[in-house]
């Protein structure tokens, strides 16, 4: 803050930084005692999304300073009034290791919720999953600075979904620069305030449920709150951490089962009776889901009917170790009276096989 109150901001860079960094703000956040918070510096692109905002207010809980970049910072920043710092940024356009420079400098670590679920303008899958991804890696391998790359379960099973594929691609990126890299894969996220969660609650609601017959693959869902706080542990985790001995995690809720079935929780979480289900063919769900994309229409895409034919389970469950408590119950204990350790469980289950508890063994070490 300067002496008027205001918030400090640094000029706009000159032009060659492709817009960049347009802007950046930031004022001294509070340990409660009135003076300045010496924590690590920690720039949580995407901040102000669904995932984003979890993750800043869990790094806020341990004491760090995350620096908010969003591509419209101003309007977003209502919903983080105590976010210590903020800079504007559009990563579509950072697709060389140096266009990074002027967001990195004077961060300890970085970490990228960034995500689209459907293209626009110049926001394209292959920008913003793969190519931008693959710059902030190099970049931050360069400067010794920790990333944790945010992705999705399912990547590894066949795809055709651009969605997907794109996600894969900025995997292989981000290993590939080398460095103190981390990648997290969650399953399904619950939360207030999620574009797909609320989808999915309003359809918990409906007395009947248009269900695909093919989506017979089994799903972890977890709360949003949770992924936050998993992700600000890798974070800010010490060196000699046991949770840094694998760079790839993989997290999901303690109970997993068919969208059927998680369906079914929801709704009796909300303690509705239960619902009608009408059975859909998968063509005529196949061409919705290639509709919904073409006039960006409800979360439904391609990509996601894509990973509802196959189990989205996180192999192993890397949650509640990060966590060190249970993770909080999606829909109530709905799903938790039939579990199964999840060792039991075929991965080519099909509709009739039971939910199935997430194993949580620790994650064996990855290869850097």
């Amino acid at each position: 803050m300067d002496g008027t109150g205001k918030r400090a901001r640094r000029h706009p860079p000159a032009e060659g930084t492709k817009g960049a960094a347009v802007a950046f703000g930031e004022e001294a956040a509070s340990d409660g005692r009135g003076s300045a918070c010496d924590g690590p510096r920690v720039l949580v692109l995407g901040g102000a999304g669904f995932i984003g905002r979890h993750v800043v207010a869990a790094l806020l809980a341990r004491g760090a300073r995350p620096i908010v970049g969003s591509r419209q910072p101003r309007r977003r920043l209502a919903r983080l009034p105590d976010a210590p710092g903020w800079c504007e940024a559009h990563i579509e356009r950072l697709l060389a290791p140096e266009d990074w420079q002027p967001l990195l400098a004077g961060c300890d670590s970085v970490i990228n919720c960034v995500g689209i679920l459907r293209q626009r303008w110049g926001e394209t899958y292959d920008r913003v999953h793969h190519r931008a991804p693959g710059a902030l890696a190099a970049a931050c391998a360069a400067r010794g600075l920790r990333l944790l790359h945010v992705s999705a379960l399912g990547l590894g099973g066949p795809a055709r979904s651009r969605f997907l594929t794109s996600k894969r691609a900025g995997e292989d990126a981000v290993r590939a620069a080398g460095g103190d890299w981390h990648i997290v894969r969650p399953s399904l996220l619950d939360g207030d305030g999620g574009y797909g969660a609320r989808w999915m609650r309003r359809v918990a609601r409906w007395p009947v449920h248009p269900l695909p017959r093919g989506a017979i693959g089994r799903i972890a869902a977890l709360d949003v709150g949770d992924l936050g706080e998993a992700i600000a542990r890798i974070a800010l985790a010490s060196p000699e951490d046991a949770v840094l001995a694998t760079r790839e995690h993989e997290l999901g809720g303690e109970h997993a089962g068919t969208l059927r079935e998680h369906l079914a929780a929801l709704r009796a979480a909300g303690g509705h009776a239960p619902a009608r289900v009408l059975r859909v063919p998968d063509v005529l769900v196949r061409i919705t889901a290639h509709v919904c994309d073409l006039l960006h229409a409800t979360p439904f895409s391609f990509g996601h009917w894509e990973l509802l034919q196959r189990d989205n389970l996180p192999q192993p469950n890397a949650l509640p170790g990060l966590l060190q408590h249970p993770p909080r119950p999606i829909g109530g204990r709905s799903l938790a009276a039939h579990a199964l350790p999840v060792a039991a469980c075929p991965s080519d289950a099909g509709p009739a096989t039971p939910p199935c508890r997430v194993s949580t063994a620790a994650p064996a070490p990855a290869s850097a």
